[in-house]
């Protein structure tokens, strides 16, 4: 029996309603991905105002692995909220906030004390891990890399890439940042192996560590391990061993912003761990807190202990309400079924994406770790020049016939998959078939 279940075209009316208002009443700049108004949902199923049934394949991108309106999540807020909603860690101390440091602490890797300051947001959380490393090391520069998604503060935006789109018009930005290059297998030169890419891109950055900024400047340097915003990109295992290296070196703080890929998305609690590489800081947010507004930085206690009191901190940081929901939430993405779980959800969307990529020529890769998937849309398989305009006409159509999706990608021309892990095989194969649908129609247009 299908789960998708259309009671009116999509967007429906009430859906169009709603629309309006919002229209009328919240910024343009505000963007969205569809015009869908969501009535309710759970597990990998939402429903719309209309009463429309649909499968959710964004997953509030990236923020709902374990699902909509869990269970034993919903039911620790519940009891949390029975006692106290907030008192303001700076005030008083919520034993929900020790707790899930602790929890954190024992789950990041890592053979060292480690320590945990809670915020609200992802932008919330490398803001202070940047501050903190600054701090720690009393040097400014920060080095970023191309294609990187970090926030839309003043600070993470400026680490941002995708000038047009989250940039445009919010200069000036913050001084003292470096963004270099990031390898991409997909798009590398075809005289090259992926060995001699990835070296290209390691010596290009020891060059960069003269040309442009020295090593003793530097406080931090920051990367997604795979990337989000810029197109579900493993960075290659000894790229990152290198920044390790280099790090390690000369006591620059290595950050890791998991915001995205972390929380169990790749197949691992942390993506770090498929790379053999320990960050001195992991930044946490979405999927942990099961949809709650929390972030977290947890790292070596001795860089997190250097700021002086009172000099971190926020008036909504550590929320116990949000604070128990995260527990709940990584008890479930840390378990062994749900890691298996994520891996076998990644196998099924990944065998399925193979055979697309066979079949249908716009299709120029598929790629991703665990049940982070995506597909990259081209105009031409040998130039690979993307193609921006089918990725967008996909993803309506995907849409129009019952499954939420959203692009990513440095050019845009990108639908990532991000489906809630507890969605049923069945539901998986339903939605990817609307999908493949929907790419078999715009191709055909093409042929």
């Amino acid at each position: 029996m299908n789960t998708i279940n259309l009671q009116t075209s999509i967007p429906g009316p009430k859906s169009l309603e709603i629309m309006e208002r919002r229209k009328n009443s919240m910024p343009l700049g505000l963007a969205k991905s569809t015009d869908i108004a969501i009535a309710a949902a759970e597990g990998g199923v939402v429903t719309d105002v209309d009463g429309n049934t649909m499968l959710d394949f964004a997953g509030g991108i990236g923020m709902m692995n374990i699902g909509h309106s869990n269970k034993q999540v919903v039911d620790a807020m519940k009891e949390q909220l029975n006692k106290y909603t907030h008192i303001c860690s700076l005030v008083a101390t919520p034993e929900p906030y020790v707790e899930l440091a602790e929890l954190l602490n024992s789950l990041t890797p890592g053979n060292f004390p480690k320590k945990t300051l809670l915020a609200n947001s992802g932008s919330e959380a490398v803001e202070n891990a940047v501050n903190i490393a600054r701090y720690y090391t009393k040097r400014s520069a920060v080095i970023c890399f191309e294609g990187g998604y970090h926030g839309r503060t003043l600070l993470t935006l400026s680490l941002t890439s995708k000038y047009a789109l989250f940039k445009k018009g919010f200069g000036p930005f913050v001084t003292d940042i470096v963004r270099l290059p990031s390898p991409n297998i997909y798009r590398k030169p075809d005289q090259l192996s992926e060995e001699e890419y990835i070296q290209f891109f390691i010596k290009q950055f020891e060059v960069a560590m003269i040309s442009q900024i020295d090593p003793d400047s530097v406080a931090a340097i920051i990367i997604e391990p795979v990337l989000g915003e810029g197109g579900f990109i493993p960075m290659p295992k000894l790229f990152l061993q290198k920044l390790r290296e280099i790090t390690t070196k000369h006591n620059i703080v290595l950050i890791f912003d998991e915001i995205q890929c972390g929380a169990s998305r790749t197949g691992k609690l942390f993506a770090c761990e498929h790379f053999d590489v320990i960050p001195d800081i992991i930044c946490s947010a979405k999927s942990i807190g099961a949809g709650m507004p929390i972030s977290a930085i947890t790292g070596k206690a001795d860089i997190l202990d250097v700021v002086h009191l009172g000099g971190i901190g926020g008036t909504y940081g550590g929320n116990p309400v949000s604070c128990v929901a995260a527990i709940q939430a990584l008890k479930i993405l840390s378990s062994t079924e749900f890691l298996h779980r994520v891996n076998k959800v990644g196998d099924l969307i990944g065998a399925e994406l193979e055979k697309w990529k066979i079949k249908y020529p716009c299709i120029g890769d598929v790629r991703g770790i665990g049940a982070m998937r995506l597909v990259e849309f081209v105009k031409d398989r040998n130039s690979k020049e993307p193609d921006v305009e089918i990725a967008m006409e996909i993803i309506k159509d995907a849409i129009a016939h019952g499954i939420i999706l959203i692009r990513a990608g440095l050019f845009s021309n990108c639908i990532r998959l991000l489906p809630p892990i507890v969605m049923t095989d069945e539901q998986l194969s339903e939605g990817l078939h609307v999908l493949e649908m929907a790419i078999q129609r715009a191709q055909l247009k093409r042929s």
